[in-house]
């Protein structure tokens, strides 16, 4: 089907004016669970949208436009069935439709209205209208996911962000239902339910989430605020609803204090729900979250931090994104980098979540550094030529736009002071509320609040791509030292660079010897610091700019040798992600980097550094960057490290460090003696009790050792029948090293639509095992032919599932990248998919170059 272009989105810019949509959706059909299904259609006019089926839903959309001169132009709407379409009362012939556009062609100037009704198709990929019914207790729940182009699968609308306008929706529901929108949704009594109108919102806005939830209210600066989770969730939503209250009222009484346009929506609602494929969705009103969220097993604190950074994230979007709405895909980044940062920022500032900049240079900035080094980089701010349809556009939902355009932000902020980054962000706000805005104007609003040339940093750091390195050089003067870095790159940062003397007595303690600002590339002579040199000294020790870091060699002789005596825990990250993207690029072996997490993490006492680094050691290092028969001897090394971390929590004195200790140890067993003997005790030894999370983590490990069969994961799974059980079995299933369990899971990926979008990824997830390469290789070659089929077959998501989940990880060798890069050179590769190769095989690359490195 066609994609809309940006010409194309111009052009009817210029042309139309959409002022209000009146929107019906029926439910009441097929929705097992429900205590009835006798509501009567959402009746918004003359032949509102008739009762549909359990695979499709009735769709009813009045469209009130105002064309600004004659001319030719298209509705979207991608319908199971088109039912009739009205054009200022005139009936349009259905079969006009051309894939998912209907012509309007020879539109009079003046005002419009369009009327078009259909059957639309329920989805379970996690696009459009998504369906599930609970597998614990037969309950069916469904909600919109409306991002970029799908509002074409639930109603017909010109589907741009630039054509915002006003929505009201009716929603005809079973009984027993609740209904949830933009809006207050108002009960009418007669299985229907009214949305309040809302101000002006893009199309891609639009939310609805209806079902028998269970839900938790309460009312804050005179506004009405909800959780809503699915029922079987219920006991684990009231046991942290307090919490997620606090965090919702501490970020929103921060964001007044720092914007001066108040809270825009009347209303704040976040559901939890089941199979959503992104974190959460910033919907006005109704912020959607994935439900495991409401977490069902122990979980340390560093996860609660993150699930309090995407409410701190997702309420950002209120003001950027929502009130001010890009007028094009190619400035998304100005969505999402602004949210990214301000999630952080915030929490950090109102919240008990102090140290979030930690876990984001622990565990997110990877994320921008990584996809900055493929061949599929891009700017922060692409060009304008660079995002010439939709489909280009949900290519750079990616590290770029979210970790690597926060930093930008914070390194905006540490050079422009946040006063006047704030006074910039509110003349933005105040210039474009309920509009949509640019790069350029956002740029202006900032210039406006300043005499610093914003124009030429945003020209260096925003439409550049790639990281730059900073490199330390230290001469030392006897009485002085100085500091030059140079750099390798092209931006001007602005650093704080930290340095450490080694005490005298104890040779392992660090003493901090002072902080001082540096500007790269320098305006002149550094200045000279009395005292000899340090025995450390770390760049960008706060993380405050987007680069990587290296250390002169007697610098880093300390970090071997100090590494967990550096005070500060941020700095240590730093250092940590140093090490990480010196084996990255050749510059540092994987064994010592191993070497380096055996002597120094148990001592950490950071969650987010000890996760990082294990992550890090497990998933890239023992498993990538290392030949197979060096992998054992490495997860006997993390095994070491998190035994030694067991040791050292034995007292109960951080529960949080201990499970992230267990679970790793898990992921690293090589043998399963210890981990079935955990198993049948319901506990690990000294604790942890085992909860659901812990039980199918062990229990896939057994499969992907051979140590159980399909009798113990039908047990467990009787004893575990939610949803998130059902993923484990799939996942568990697919890990068996069994050529019958493994051809059922090929099946069930390529061969089958029926696998929603979250069985999906639990199955691909347990396909490809390092330990199993041999069994598994024949299906090296089949996996690019079925997944070009897969993707063409089953859309975006599913795409781009096949290209993250589904792609063979474990093999690192020549002739996977080979065939990948045959597979590039089909013409019509989906571009989803196109960029989860390109992505994975540019990995792969890199895996290869480490490996080929001179053992030192």
């Amino acid at each position: 089907m066609p994609v809309l272009t940006r010409d194309e989105a111009q052009t009817r810019a210029q042309l139309l004016h959409v002022h209000r949509y009146t929107i019906g959706l029926d439910l009441t059909s097929g929705t097992e669970g429900a205590e009835g299904t006798g509501a009567a259609a959402a009746d918004t006019g003359p032949g509102a949208a008739q009762t549909s089926g359990a695979e499709t839903f009735g769709s009813r959309a009045v469209i009130h436009f105002t064309a600004r001169a004659a001319g030719d132009t298209f509705v979207e709407v991608n319908p199971a069935e088109l039912l009739s379409i009205t054009l200022d009362g005139a009936p349009l012939d259905p079969a006009a439709l051309d894939g998912n556009r209907y012509p309007l062609p020879g539109l009079t100037a003046g005002e419009h209205e369009l009327v078009v009704e259909a059957r639309m198709r329920y989805s379970r990929t996690g696009e459009g209208v998504h369906r599930f019914t609970d597998p614990v207790d037969g309950e069916t729940y469904v909600y919109t996911q409306l991002f970029l182009d799908d509002v074409e699968r639930v109603f017909a609308s010109f589907n741009q962000p630039d054509l915002k306008a006003v929505f009201e929706v009716t929603v005809a529901a079973p009984r027993g239902w609740t209904v949830l929108g933009n809006g207050v949704a108002t009960d009418n009594g007669d299985g229907t339910w009214t949305c309040a109108p809302t101000p002006p919102l893009a199309t891609y806005f639009v939310a609805v989430a209806a079902g028998p939830f269970h839900s938790v209210r309460t009312e804050h600066a005179g506004l009405p605020f909800g959780l809503h989770c699915r029922r079987s969730l219920a006991h684990h939503l009231d046991e942290d609803a307090d919490e997620l209250f606090e965090i919702t009222r501490q970020c929103f009484d921060r964001y007044h204090e720092k914007f001066e346009e108040p809270y825009p929506f009347d209303s704040y609602d976040q559901a939890f729900v089941p199979e959503f494929n992104a974190g959460a969705m910033e919907n006005p009103g109704l912020v959607v979250f994935r439900d495991e969220f409401v977490f069902r097993s122990a979980v340390t604190e560093t996860e609660r931090q993150t699930r309090a950074m995407v409410v701190s994230h997702e309420m950002a979007h209120m003001w950027f994104g929502d009130l001010v709405t890009l007028a094009w895909w190619d400035d998304i980044w100005l969505n999402e980098s602004f949210a990214e940062y301000m999630g952080y920022q915030t929490l950090s500032e109102a919240t008990r979540f102090t140290d979030t900049w930690v876990d984001f240079a622990a565990n997110r900035k990877s994320w921008g550094y990584d996809a900055d080094q493929r061949p599929s980089t891009h700017p922060v701010a692409p060009a304008t030529d660079a995002v010439p349809d939709t489909a280009s556009a949900l290519l750079n939902f990616d590290g770029i736009s979210y970790a690597k355009g926060a930093s930008a932000l914070r390194q905006l902020v540490t050079w422009l002071g946040e006063k006047d980054f704030l006074a910039g962000i509110n003349i933005h706000f105040a210039r474009h509320k309920f509009g949509n805005a640019t790069l350029a104007d956002f740029i202006d609003s900032l210039a406006q609040a300043t005499d610093r040339d914003v124009h030429a940093w945003a020209e260096s750091w925003l439409g550049t791509d790639g990281v730059d390195t900073l490199r330390p050089a230290i001469t030392d003067g006897g009485g002085s030292w100085s500091l030059e870095v140079a750099r390798q790159g092209g931006r001007p940062h602005r650093i704080s660079v930290a340095a450490y003397d080694t005490d005298p007595v104890d040779p392992d303690r660090l003493v901090p010897r002072g902080r001082f600002e540096v500007d790269v590339p320098s305006t002149g002579a550094a200045d000279p610091q009395p005292g000899r040199r340090p025995s450390l000294v770390v760049l960008n020790e706060n993380d405050t700019t987007y680069a990587k870091v290296r250390f002169d060699p007697v610098s880093w002789e300390t970090v071997v040798r100090s590494l967990s005596c550096v005070p500060d825990p941020l700095t240590r990250a730093v250092v940590w992600n140093a090490a990480r993207d010196m084996v990255r690029d050749g510059e540092l072996a994987p064994t010592a980097y191993l070497e380096l997490a055996r002597a120094h993490l148990p001592r950490e006492s950071d969650l987010a550094v000890v996760q990082g680094v294990l992550t890090f050691a497990t998933h890239q290092i023992a498993q990538r960057y290392l030949p197979a028969e060096e992998r054992s001897a490495a997860l006997g090394t993390i095994r070491a490290v998190c035994r030694d971390i067991l040791r050292r929590t034995e007292d109960g004195s951080d529960s949080s460090l201990r499970l992230i200790a267990v679970r790793q140890a898990i992921d690293a067993t090589s043998q399963p003696e210890t981990i079935q003997e955990w198993l049948n005790d319901g506990s690990v030894t000294g604790g942890p009790e085992l909860d659901p999370e812990l039980r199918w983590r062990i229990l896939y490990r057994l499969a992907v050792l051979g140590a159980v069969d399909e009798a113990v994961i039908a047990a467990e799974l009787d004893r575990d029948p939610s949803a998130t059980g059902q993923e484990g079995a799939a996942r568990c299933r697919a890990a068996l090293p069994d050529p019958a369990a493994k051809e059922a899971a090929w099946a069930a990926l390529f061969a089958s639509d029926d696998l929603s979008n979250y069985l999906f990824n639990a199955t691909a997830q347990g396909f490809w095992q390092a330990e199993q390469a041999e069994l598994v290789h024949p299906y090296l070659t089949r996996y690019f032919t079925d997944a070009v089929e897969l993707a063409a077959r089953r859309g975006p998501a599913i795409a781009t599932a096949a290209g993250r989940w589904a792609f063979p990880l474990h093999a690192v060798d020549h002739e996977v990248l080979e065939q990948g890069e045959r597979t590039l050179e089909e013409p019509a590769l989906v571009p989803a998919l196109r960029r989860q190769l390109v992505d994975q095989l540019s990995d792969l690359r890199r895996a290869l170059a480490v490996r080929a490195q001179p053992t030192p």
